[in-house]
């Protein structure tokens, strides 16, 4: 079977080297033929169309030398791999840059002829006259095969009618591909665009026929089925408005270039379009960092990233990527999410020679993470490893306490013992004021960081952000799966409100923080404005193209255990004072407990769960966080009651 396949392998490759053959050979059988067609012409012009018999005899003897050094420099320029079809302006500059570098050497050849062996010499206009007339023919030919292309495509009447909102450089480059492409199923009929210079103009023989408040007048007038927004800077709140408008005129199709942070750096075609999702409607604006400080931070650096398979520390390592690290530790409890992300790093490569070190154990195996700290010589450390599930913890605040406290607590000391040069501890929103275990493990957690920055070794840094879309465990990947069984779908309360950002957003908002943290500091990422769980259910349903409440029915299920209604990216006790950069601020930290206060906290956190005392724990950090009230009693044995989680 494996002897067939590559048999049929060997077969498509040596086909696909035959066409190209012929393809260089055709190119090349006609360019000599037109630069020698050229060079005979250009003499008949130089002398009114009566050659003489030592002009020709002369002609004939410069015919080689005009033909090869051209034809050399277009096959080293790769013109002859080309495709006809798109053949544009960057090969047009190459065939020209190939037959001016041969005219300067053929204008050079014959005026030393003309010095020495005047006898043999052609006059001196010939070889600019003969390269000028090359050219126009050699592009002519060229491109007539794409002319004839795009001119039977833009004639054809398939396609839905699409409508394409910006007349920018990237709405031009869709509505070239989709001329230039007879698969693409969409037919451009024109352009909207709020830019007033370009209204009734005609971009690639498409007009712009108003501005995007007069979508539904166009699509009514034009019979538009589908729309494309090929504006890459706007904002979600305009896509949502867009959206909106496009649906209630009765477009359900609609599609989206990727956002601003691909561009300019990639250009986008048809084939990277993409159907409008959550994360458009929510969460677009471009995130800006600063690359040249991050790379001073993290090039030729040993970086190890704790919870490297969950979908925050997943993301770290993505864009740790970038910036040249000496080597990257993945440590990961859960073998398949590891295997998971060595896979897709092995996939996708870089240009970068970073190392990728996996490395499988638990945070609170102290002796494994001893042993892993001696082996390398670690300079910076992103610590994503917790236990993260609201309603679970409420349930095992023990587990909670042993990975979320005590866990990163040693996990701190030995990294401060090991020389980390920073630390960065992720942290959350439900740290604010917190209502939960899990919110108030995560507050002990920072409080531990900056407890350990008194000692000047290593930098402690955390930083707290809210609701990351598509993370493990997040609302939308329940959503889509009610959905898809046809609802309802479950919401705990209509008014609970939480604060969203994409996980790329997120990490690369940690990453800078990184880099600004002198040590101590509780960075908070600006989260924009917070979102009602009903509207994100809502606009999920829409994007599915059902109505909420008809097609699918959305039902409430009441607060769970050590659930808020509103989340808090800071408390009024702590304020903030703003940074350099517009998307991070830093928490004011008014109660910071002490080196020795830490240290009697944990040893009084590891006495109770060794006596299995849950409700102590609860109670104790209520002492210890004023802010956290513990709730009623939630047995571990208890049925657990499954809805979505946050």
């Amino acid at each position: 079977m494996k002897n067939a396949i590559m048999t049929k392998l060997k077969i498509r490759k040596a086909i696909r080297m035959r066409a190209a053959l012929i393809r260089a050979f055709l190119y090349l059988f006609t360019d000599i033929l037109v630069i020698s067609v050229c060079l005979n012409l250009a003499l008949m012009l130089r002398f009114d169309f009566l050659l003489a018999d030592d002009i020709r005899n002369i002609a004939f003897f410069w015919l080689p030398v005009y033909i090869i050094p051209p034809c050399v420099a277009m096959y080293m320029g790769g013109v002859y791999s080309f495709s006809w079809r798109y053949f544009g302006l960057h090969e047009c500059f190459i065939v020209l840059r190939a037959l001016f570098a041969s005219m300067l050497l053929l204008f050079a050849a014959n005026t030393t002829v003309q010095e020495y062996y005047i006898a043999y010499a052609l006059p001196r206009s010939i070889p600019f006259s003969a390269y000028i007339l090359s050219g126009f023919f050699i592009i002519i030919f060229r491109v007539s095969r794409r002319l004839i292309i795009e001119l039977s495509y833009r004639s054809r009447n398939a396609g839905k009618p699409t409508l394409i909102i910006g007349a920018g450089g990237t709405g031009e480059r869709i509505v070239r591909e989709m001329f230039r492409n007879e698969k693409i199923i969409y037919k451009p009929i024109g352009f909207v665009d709020d830019n007033v210079k370009l209204i009734q103009t005609t971009i690639q023989s498409v007009r712009v026929l108003g501005s995007l408040k007069d979508i539904p007048r166009v699509v009514k007038n034009k019979n538009v089925r589908a729309a494309i927004i090929t504006i890459s800077s706007l904002s979600h709140s305009q896509i949502s408005l867009l959206y909106d408008m496009l649906r209630q005129s009765g477009i359900m199709e609609i599609k989206i270039v990727p956002s601003i942070n691909r561009l300019p750096h990639e250009a986008v075609s048809v084939k990277e379009l993409r159907d409008i999702n959550v994360e458009d409607l929510l969460c677009r604006e471009a995130v800006k960092i600063e690359a040249s400080s991050l790379g001073k931070l993290l090039n030729n650096k040993t970086v190890l990233v704790t919870g490297a398979g969950g979908s925050i520390g997943s993301e770290i390592v993505r864009q740790l990527r970038l910036f040249n690290p000496k080597a990257i530790i993945v440590f990961e409890i859960d073998e398949t999410e590891l295997n998971n992300l060595l896979l897709e790093l092995a996939e996708f490569k870089t240009t970068s020679d970073t190392e990728i070190i996996p490395m499988i154990g638990d945070l609170r195996d102290v002796v494994k993470l001893k042993r892993l700290l001696s082996a390398y010589r670690i300079d910076i450390v992103f610590h994503a490893a917790a236990y993260k599930h609201i309603h679970l913890m409420e349930y095992f605040p023990e587990e909670a306490v042993k990975t979320n406290i005590i866990g990163t607590w040693h996990f701190e000391k030995l990294c401060m013992e090991a020389n980390v040069e920073k630390f960065i501890n992720i942290s959350t929103d439900k740290a604010v004021n917190p209502t939960s275990i899990m919110g108030a493990s995560k507050r002990m957690a920072e409080y531990a960081g900056i407890a350990l920055n008194s000692q000047n070794r290593t930098k402690f840094i955390s930083v707290r952000f809210g609701n990351v879309l598509g993370s493990r465990g997040s609302v939308i990947p329940m959503f889509i799966e009610q959905i898809k069984k046809g609802g309802p779908v479950t919401v705990t309360h209509p008014e609970m409100t939480r604060y969203f950002m994409t996980i790329p957003e997120a990490v690369a908002l940690v990453l800078q923080a990184a880099t600004m943290g002198k040590g101590g500091e509780v960075f908070v990422l600006d989260m924009g404005e917070p979102v009602k769980i009903s509207t994100l259910a809502e606009d999920l349903i829409k994007l599915n193209n059902l109505e909420p409440y008809v097609d699918i029915d959305i039902i409430y299920t009441g607060l769970r255990p050590g659930e808020k209604l509103f989340e808090e990216l800071l408390t009024a006790e702590e304020g903030t004072d703003k940074t350099y950069h517009e998307k991070i601020f830093m928490a004011r930290q008014h109660s910071v407990f002490t080196l020795t206060d830490i240290e009697e906290m944990i040893k009084n956190f590891e006495n109770m769960i060794v006596s299995g005392e849950p409700e102590l724990i609860r109670n104790t950090l209520g002492k210890y966080i004023v802010f956290y009230v513990p709730p009623a009693e939630a047995s571990p044995g208890r049925r657990l009651k499954v809805v979505q989680n946050e």
